[in-house]
């Protein structure tokens, strides 16, 4: 391992932190990890990492630091308060928060640590689980360009594609933009299959074809084996993508964008929420569409 490497603290190890927070390890990096779930900890150790047992003792001796967690009010309380980050990390550090958080959250973090000596940088990801697997995921980051640069090395052992798209909080507007483009897609393809299906066409066949064609999408790609085999698995959850239609659609009203098929998609996000499937990946919503054309879901 080489010691020129900055040291790296990672908060936050689910379905996403865990593999990227391993492929930093692979990478040669130091990395010390904390996360709620004592076993997910330990994952980390048992590849190499360091396990730290609070927040305070996985930053202090940080150069960067990492944040993955589900949402705005977990960042908070990560971030703030006497057993937070801000309060813990050395001044000088960059902490790099991965979250899918409102921009406005990301601001309000970004003037605080500003306060603290503590460089911030919104660095949300889209490529879901087998993308931050493989290493491939796109990262979309808002702040400064010479923290951009500094954190390049690492985001590069993470990502494929990093791009720095202008001041705090415009990581996060691309990210809430990708999420309304992931959900539509979605939805699109699911109308399709539905369609397909009753229409008596072999599915496998359609699918291939289509997506060899202006219909083909990173989306179909990705899906096609979910929505052949109803196997809904969660590498995104319908909960955390309800969770971004709702900082989507609040942000396009702030700015005063017409989202009409996106408010449509947000509110069947909702509506399989309700119905008990939000523990399940996104492409679940091909459940709601099995349910509005009378077909038994899952059949």
């Amino acid at each position: 391992m080489s010691n020129d490497l900055p040291k790296v603290a990672w908060i936050g190890l689910g379905i996403m932190g865990s593999p990227m927070s391993e492929n930093l390890i692979k990478a040669g990096y130091d990395v010390t990890g904390y996360t709620l779930e004592q076993d997910k900890v330990d994952r980390l150790a048992a590849v190499g990492g360091t396990g730290a047992s609070s927040i305070a003792e996985a930053v202090r001796d940080a150069d960067v630091i990492i944040t993955m967690v589900p949402a705005s009010p977990q960042v908070e309380a990560i971030a703030y308060g006497p057993e937070g980050i801000l309060e813990n990390a050395r001044r000088g550090a960059l902490l790099v928060d991965m979250s899918s958080i409102t921009p406005q959250t990301s601001v309000d973090l970004a003037e605080r640590a500003r306060d603290k000596g503590i460089r911030v940088l919104d660095a949300p990801v889209s490529g879901g689980e087998a993308g931050a697997v493989e290493a491939v995921l796109s990262i979309m980051v808002g702040g400064e360009q010479a923290d951009f640069d500094a954190a390049r090395p690492v985001l590069d052992a993470l990502g494929r594609t990093i791009v720095l798209c202008g001041p705090h909080g415009c990581g996060q507007t691309v990210k809430a933009a990708n999420q309304l483009i992931v959900a539509v897609n979605i939805q699109a393809c699911a109308e399709a299959v539905v369609f397909l299906e009753k229409s008596g066409v072999d599915l496998a066949a359609a699918l291939d074809v289509l997506n060899g064609g202006l219909a083909g999408s990173t989306v179909l790609t990705r899906k096609k084996a979910n929505f052949l085999n109803r196997a809904f698995a969660p590498g995104f959850r319908i909960d955390l993508h309800h969770k971004d239609m709702g900082i989507v659609t609040d942000a396009a009203r702030n700015v005063g964008a017409a989202l009409p098929v996106g408010a449509v998609v947000a509110q069947l996000v909702a509506s399989l929420r309700a119905q008990g499937d939000g523990g399940l990946d996104h492409s679940a919503l091909l459940r709601s569409v099995e349910r509005l054309s009378g077909r038994p879901v899952g059949a």
